[in-house]
């Protein structure tokens, strides 16, 4: 089977580099947006018309005749145009099959990245023992740090920048055979706040809460930024302090994911997890003004404890890195995971009155509230959940919140 996998590197442009590569980007972004509104437009006066649509060689044609008739488009390189329209038809088709909602524009400062998608028009290659450069059209030879060997044949170049670094990530693709099935034991784990995972042999892997730890520094970032002048340089500054903060929490997260995501995979053959609907979970309990919510900031400090754990990103490493080792990451339903009996199968609120004690009101069975929840998992990936229409007019609580903290 063929693997694609992407490596991210720093890029280190010189300044005319680094000013030729914003041109870029905002060219990019321009036919990103003016194509959006195109395809608005074409469906608000052709709606009513069957057959008619627009497509993304129809628009590759429009820009071969903008570019003729505008210097500064036709200054930018075809190809990162070009990959712009393939991914607003992109995020078209996933809005009309329901994985996405409907493209919004692209911002500058937020979507400032481009590709190259021909490998015949790039190089790589090293320069020192953690250092190397990458040729690009238009741009020339761009240092990078951090290299190492690229595990296949490189597929396309994607430029981005964050926090006013430019990231160069290229993507490789290889043959590689099918892994063998992995033979290693099989664990559950249950994913909380107070407690990040409880795997069910008992091990507790505590929260990093990087974003909690840097929450004082972001606040003061931010209303400092609340009070300079909009154009000025003093507010761009700002800008990027506060987004420097925000790259700072996020990296320190992703490295966090990984350390603990590969121990997993390196030691387990198939892992449950609980499907969270991250989403829905961390909805703003604010209302309406007819209809105003309760325990808003209790909530909102909750939403931010949710967010700060990284779920939804912890499960697509598990599920790549098990791939990879012949392993397999299952998602069951979550509902009542932490207040189901796993001796009587009992289900009761008052199951779990408290955030570390599981109380079983039937049986008396007495366990660590996390690890009775992740021995609970695995019954509903091998078996069918059982009805508890009982207990739907109460609100579940997730591992690690409390009663007093819930909404």
């Amino acid at each position: 089977m063929i693997e694609r996998k992407a490596d991210r590197f720093r890029l280190y442009p010189t300044i005319e580099q680094e000013r030729q590569m914003a041109r870029i980007a905002g060219t990019c972004r321009f036919v990103y947006n003016l194509a959006l509104e195109q395809r608005r437009e074409w469906w608000r006066q052709h709606k009513a018309i069957a057959g008619r649509s627009i497509s993304f060689a129809g628009q590759c044609r429009e820009l071969t005749t903008l570019r003729a008739e505008v210097d500064w488009i036709r200054a930018a390189p075809i190809h990162p145009l070009q990959q712009a329209l393939r991914d607003l038809d992109r995020a078209f088709q996933n809005f009309f099959t329901g994985r996405a909602d409907y493209p919004p524009p692209r911002r500058k400062g937020v979507d400032d990245r481009f590709r190259f998608p021909d490998p015949n028009q790039f190089q790589i290659e090293r320069t020192g023992r953690s250092s190397g450069r990458v040729k690009l059209p238009n741009l020339g030879w761009i240092c990078f740090r951090g290299w190492y060997p690229m595990p296949g044949a490189a597929a396309n170049v994607t430029l981005s920048r964050r926090a006013g670094q430019w990231f160069a990530a290229v993507q490789c693709e290889r043959e590689i055979a099918e892994p063998a099935l992995s033979t290693l034991p099989r664990v559950r784990i249950d994913l909380g706040v107070a407690v990040f995972a409880a795997l069910s042999d008992g091990t507790n892997i505590e929260p990093a809460n990087h974003g909690k730890k840097a929450l004082r520094a972001r606040r003061r970032a931010q209303r400092a930024l609340a009070r300079k002048k909009r154009g000025s340089a003093n507010r761009r500054k700002a800008i990027r302090r506060v987004a420097k903060i925000q790259q700072r929490v996020a990296n320190a997260r992703k490295d966090f994911l990984h350390k603990r995501s590969i121990e997993i995979a390196q030691n387990h053959g198939t892992v449950v997890v609980e499907a969270l609907e991250v989403r829905n979970m961390s909805a703003s309990a604010k209302g309406t003004a007819e209809n105003p919510g309760r325990k808003v900031r209790q909530k909102a400090g909750l939403n931010r404890a949710i967010l700060d754990q990284g779920w939804s990103m912890f499960r697509a490493m598990l599920a790549y890195k098990l791939a990879d080792r012949g392993g397999r990451l299952i998602e069951v339903p979550a509902a009542y995971t932490s207040q189901t009996c796993p001796v009587c199968g009992h289900v009761s609120a008052a199951n779990r009155e408290s955030q570390p004690d599981f109380v079983c009101v039937a049986c008396g069975h007495t366990a660590n509230a996390d690890t009775n929840a992740a021995i609970n998992i695995p019954r509903r990936a091998d078996s069918a959940l059982k009805p508890v229409e009982e207990h739907r007019a109460k609100r579940p609580r997730e591992a690690g919140t409390s009663r007093r903290k819930a909404a």
